[in-house]
């Protein structure tokens, strides 16, 4: 195949030649080494410092996901080969615009999907019916009959039209909710985000599912968050930036708004933080694309790329700047 990045179009990998490739994990190591003989899969780790021998020679590398530091320029001055950085995750902030020039960016569109939509409706659920208030009159021994609120029927703002938002309004078309989507560009069946203002106040339910961009960092600003009708939920299944936490601290301290929230700023949240006691808020450790599955459906992204490097096919799921 060949890479074009930069506007510069160079050989990737030639017809027998071997396909050196950094991962994480053993595991990985081996699921790589499964697609070809072709491929050669080198074990790395942060602590292991710069790599060496063969692995210097590596043209795709899979960082561990999570949030590891991002490696230093001794890291990619030992790798004069690097082509491709192959992540394990849907999103790519950490690496975007951070990469030596002709290296390509792409991610594993597709392998949380399932997992983080899941987690988004039943999110929507819990808290639209008031399953925290009830698991907690349970852990105090008390019956305590209360009308909360529905999905059924709700007006849902889906703030973010990929892959994974599609997938939340697919999940929730069964509860019969009036859906809207939103996205940064406008196109048939969803509105750009300066319609926000105007659809906002409509909305029982906004889900926030947007990449971290220049234009997405803060955008469920005070301004934002003001515009939502009263008693409206807020679920975050982005990534804490997203949200000015202490724009959103003042509605749920208030009893304006409430939220389900699965990432937080600062993250992991610290002790003390008042996000831990804030009222009307469903709060979990950013666990949305943690199921059985996921693990695999990540491997199985890495190992489809190196499929089509070794075939020559163009690559897949490549990140523009964001």
């Amino acid at each position: 195949m060949r890479l074009v990045s930069a506007g510069v179009t160079e050989p990737l990998l030639g017809p027998d030649e071997v396909l050196d490739v950094l991962v994480p994990s053993r595991a990985l190591a081996a699921a790589a080494e499964s697609v070809s003989p072709r491929v050669r899969a080198h074990r790395w780790a942060p602590a292991d410092g710069p790599p060496t021998g063969d692995a210097a020679r590596s043209k795709v590398w899979v960082p561990r996901s999570g949030g590891a530091p991002f490696p230093d320029e001794e890291f990619f001055a030992a790798l004069p080969d690097l082509r491709v950085v192959q992540l394990l995750s849907a999103g790519a902030e950490r690496f975007a615009g951070r990469l030596p020039e002709g290296v390509a960016l792409c991610n594993a569109r597709g392998a949380h999907t399932p997992a983080t939509a899941e987690w988004a409706v039943a999110a929507t659920l819990a808290a639209q019916r008031g399953l925290p208030f009830f698991v907690r009159e349970q852990d105090a021994g008390r019956w305590t009959p209360r009308t909360h609120h529905s999905v059924v029927g709700a007006s849902v703002l889906v703030v973010g039209a990929g892959d994974i938002g599609r997938t939340i309004g697919r999940m929730l078309a069964g509860f019969d909710v009036e859906l809207t989507y939103v996205a940064r560009t406008a196109r048939d069946g969803v509105h750009p985000t300066s319609a926000l203002p105007d659809l906002l106040p409509d909305a029982d339910v906004v889900v926030v599912i947007v990449p971290v961009t220049d234009e997405t960092i803060g955008l469920v600003d005070a301004e934002f968050l003001a515009a939502m009708k009263d008693d409206a939920l807020l679920v975050n299944a982005a990534r804490g930036v997203v949200v000015d936490t202490d724009a959103l601290l003042a509605e749920l301290t208030a009893g304006r708004l409430r939220a389900a929230l699965d990432v937080t700023e600062p993250e992991p949240l610290p002790e003390g933080h008042p996000l831990w006691q804030a009222p009307n808020l469903l709060l979990t450790p950013h666990v949305g694309g943690d199921i059985p599955g996921t693990n695999e459906r990540a491997a199985a992204a890495v190992t489809e790329q190196l499929r089509r490097i070794l075939a020559g096919e163009p690559l897949v799921n490549v990140v523009g700047d964001y």
